[in-house]
């Protein structure tokens, strides 16, 4: 598709906006570490005389994945308007290689460093992912596609049950002395399964050694690089897909 380069300037700054946006609400979003949380527990007394308590359940509310590809659509769009405005702005030109893989050939200097500004965003990005705490064995959840389980957890429940204690017994001139006290019992239990919708540790830490592969290949390509209908760019996704894939 060809455009102008006013038409490519006048598109670019309403996505620019539109991005930043959307990428600063999946910011806030990221911090809320509650959100991507839950547990399902159920209550089981010891007797059929016990008492009886409801089902607890927090649902997660938000997960990594959702967060990702969201961050991925917005990134998408604004990578490839910005570089179908560059692309034409520039002559100066490089290939970006990353482990000897040719993400994008033949970029503008213009773009390399809107590329090194995004680079520091997802950066930014990658670093907030709520990741699977270290202290606990967690598995994926077979029922979905982006959530995490522990094992069942079993606690027990007391309940306060008064007890008498005769200190002194009853004769015939007086009567017997008792203390009452409060006894801990157990009357049932709790079988807990806590749920996550963060990632491993190890798939952030892969992500971040990525895109720091990625700022450094710009780096590297623009002090090599050196060089008016306007053909729309479609880049962006070869950028996140490396990026982002775990």
């Amino acid at each position: 598709m060809s455009l102008k380069l006013c038409q490519t300037i006048a598109l670019a700054n309403g996505k620019k906006a539109n991005c930043t946006s959307a990428i600063t609400e999946i910011y806030k979003t990221l911090q809320k570490p509650d959100l991507f949380s839950g547990f399902d527990r159920r209550y089981k007394a010891l007797d059929e005389e016990g008492e009886v308590l409801p089902p607890e359940t927090k649902i997660v509310q938000q997960t990594v994945q959702q967060n990702i590809e969201a961050a991925n659509v917005a990134l998408v769009e604004l990578l490839d308007v910005i570089a179908t405005q560059e692309f034409a702005n520039c002559g100066a030109k490089a290939d970006i290689v990353v482990d000897g893989q040719v993400l994008i050939a033949k970029v503008p200097v213009t773009y390399m460093l809107f590329l090194e500004k995004q680079a520091d965003n997802m950066k930014s990005l990658i670093s907030k992912l709520p990741v699977l705490s270290s202290d606990v064995k967690w598995v994926k959840d077979l029922n979905t596609t982006d959530t995490y389980v522990t094992e069942m957890i079993f606690t027990n429940r007391t309940k306060k049950v008064p007890k008498a204690f005769v200190r002194s017994p009853a004769t015939d001139k007086h009567p017997a002395q008792v203390d009452v006290f409060n006894e801990d019992v157990i009357v049932g239990n709790w079988n807990k399964i806590d749920m996550s919708g963060a990632i491993p540790a190890v798939v952030r830490d892969g992500m971040l050694k990525k895109v720091e592969k990625l700022r450094e290949a710009l780096k590297v390509a623009r002090e090599e690089a050196n060089s008016i209908v306007i053909t729309e760019q479609h880049v962006g996704k070869s950028i996140t897909d490396y990026v982002f894939a775990s």
